[in-house]
């Protein structure tokens, strides 16, 4: 079985809010050929593939069991960018979560079959949300169990389904906080247009409190701007981000490449990596805000009274 490695866009129902979208994801899903699939079995196999090199990046000891059996691995350049941009994902994750104190709150956007929740040494007390297509992570969670794959002692694992018509309030029902400190990840999350992407970038926006971290990997197609004009696509991702609240940074694969010891090919590549630091509270904090704005005002007018 063969087929492209990585793509710069897969066009796919995204499911906010719309019953009629998900009753044609769950259709294709049914299909051995769906794309939401392939793209997952896609970034295992890469995953696998550097693996197997003699000086891997990362190890990732589970995504063998997710690639099928005969699947040709490419050694293409865009494969190397792909790597890069997960080895540099999976540090920042980590050094973050490390120097949080007591309940540590972990939230990736993904494919369905991202192994981060295993094969990464999560600290004590951290809690990691998955949000990725439902039938993708049914598939691959089996394959992981068959393995024996499992999460850290005294860490939880807890999926929300892409297809959920309100991600927020299924965090927040699945125990997530938004008075408390998070790290919000995105890569092989299936986007089928900006407005896509602006919804998942709204609902961060109201999980995340002021000064935590949203970063990852997007489709350089998202972009609203010619891709490989690094000035213009800046300035759209800052005025995109900035109204949600954001202040982003795009990162350099070459200049991470480098700081790993690694070259890349120069030319475009479809693909933006990405840094954010939420400026706002999150919408828990403005909540606890009001709560607590109205008890000093109603202590205010007792002490009035009296």
């Amino acid at each position: 079985m063969g087929f492209s490695l990585r793509c710069a866009s897969v066009l796919v129902p995204f499911p906010f809010n719309n019953k009629r979208n998900r009753g044609l994801l769950r259709a294709q899903l049914s299909d051995e050929n769906d794309p939401l699939l392939r793209l997952a079995i896609n970034s295992a196999s890469l995953r696998l593939q550097e693996t197997q090199r003699r000086e891997p990046l990362f190890m990732d000891p589970y995504a063998g069991c997710l690639v099928p059996p005969h699947t040709r691995l490419n050694f293409e350049n865009s494969s190397k960018h792909y790597c890069i941009a997960t080895k540099f994902i999976d540090d920042k994750l980590l050094r973050t979560v490390n120097h949080m104190d007591g309940l540590k709150q972990v939230v990736l956007f993904s494919d369905g079959m991202d192994t981060r929740p295993y094969r990464l040494n999560w600290p004590n007390s951290t809690i990691i949300f998955d949000i990725s297509p439902e039938r993708v992570y049914q598939n691959a969670i089996e394959k992981l169990q068959d393995v024996g794959a499992k999460i850290p002692r005294s860490c939880l694992f807890l999926h929300i389904p892409l297809e959920s018509s309100n991600i927020q309030e299924a965090l927040h029902m699945k125990g997530f906080n938004g008075n408390r400190p998070s790290i919000l990840a995105i890569q092989g999350l299936p986007l089928m247009t900006l407005v896509s992407f602006k919804e998942i970038l709204l609902t961060v926006s109201g999980m995340a409190m002021d000064g935590c971290l949203f970063l990852g990997e997007l489709p350089a197609w998202l972009a609203e701007t010619k891709i490989g004009t690094k000035s213009s696509t800046e300035k759209w991702m800052d005025n995109l981000f900035m109204s949600n609240g954001f202040k982003v940074n795009m990162v350099s694969y070459h200049k991470v490449a480098k700081s790993l010891g690694k070259a890349l090919k120069l030319g475009d590549h479809k693909y933006i990596l990405f840094v954010a630091e939420q400026l706002r509270f999150s919408d828990d904090q403005m909540e606890t805000w009001k709560i607590e704005s109205q008890r000093v005002e109603e202590d205010r007018k007792g002490e009035d009274f009296e």
